[in-house]
């Protein structure tokens, strides 16, 4: 596949801190038998990678904004472009030892996702996207899952987790779901969850309360791939919102209804 200028400037920031967190992934089961843990260490860890991610990226457009998971936002002076950069999600996987985490790195042109990058360095897949130019894993054309039917889904979500809101409304969302479909996962990752679903991996994946750099290149990745990733009305607030909703053509409308199904006896 071709990649323009930035998609490649993209690509070798999340393989270089995808380099860094292998090496410091390698040392977390030694420190989890430790008396203090790995907490510490691994927080240094995405710091570390997102310093790296930020320097390679600004090396090559200094004058973009960054907006970061770790660090104060960068206003550039461009205006019109910022990298959304999430250099380690699925920090709790990490800190367990469970190689399921990304670099995810997307580009905004204008307010509009316009390229992504989500990086898995644990297992080595690369997933790649540019508006118009389609959705890459591996450099292999990446299509949405075809089924159109619920109940032949495997369907992905995010679980609120210790400090996180809206609990009881997960519970109902999950319960509706469950009812629906084959089965339901939830990797601990929302980068990958969305990869997941561009590869047709997962039929559909449904979250609230995320933030835009947990969810940018992944959204391109999953409309270049031929499928519908909006916020739970159909609109294109996720950036804004957090709420995403994604699947193909079928199963985003069929998703999107047994989520917002209202709770029994209301």
């Amino acid at each position: 596949m071709a990649r323009s200028a930035l998609l490649n400037v993209m690509v070798q920031a999340a393989l270089k801190a995808g380099k860094s967190l292998t090496r410091d992934f390698g040392e977390v089961q030694n420190l989890q038998v430790s008396v203090k843990g790995p907490a510490d260490f691994v927080s240094q860890a995405d710091r570390k990678a997102e310093k790296i991610v930020r320097e390679e990226l600004m090396k090559a457009r200094p004058t973009y904004g960054f907006l970061g998971e770790e660090s104060e936002e960068i206003k550039g002076s461009d205006g019109s472009h910022r990298w959304i950069v999430d250099p380690l999600d699925g920090t709790t996987n990490f800190l367990h030892g469970i190689p399921q985490f990304a670099v995810s790195i997307g580009l905004e042109r204008n307010g509009e996702i316009v390229a992504g990058v989500i990086f898995n360095p644990a297992i080595d897949e690369l997933y790649t996207t540019e508006k118009g130019g389609g959705a890459f894993l591996n450099d292999r054309r990446l299509r949405v899952a075809s089924r159109r039917t619920l109940s032949d889904c495997v369907v992905g979500c995010g679980i609120p987790h210790l400090g996180r809101r809206n609990h009881g409304n997960f519970l109902i969302e999950l319960r509706h779901v469950m009812g629906e479909v084959a089965g339901v996962r939830s990797l601990g990752s929302a980068a990958l969850d969305l990869a997941y679903v561009a590869s047709g991996r997962f039929d559909g994946f449904w979250e609230n309360d995320l933030s835009a750099w947990d969810i940018a290149a992944g959204m391109l990745m999953i409309r270049e791939a031929g499928g519908f990733a909006t916020d739970r009305d159909g609109g294109n607030t996720s950036l804004e919102t957090g709420a995403i909703l994604a699947g193909n053509e079928h199963i985003h409308k069929a998703l999107m209804d047994v989520v917002k199904r209202p709770v029994p006896g209301k």
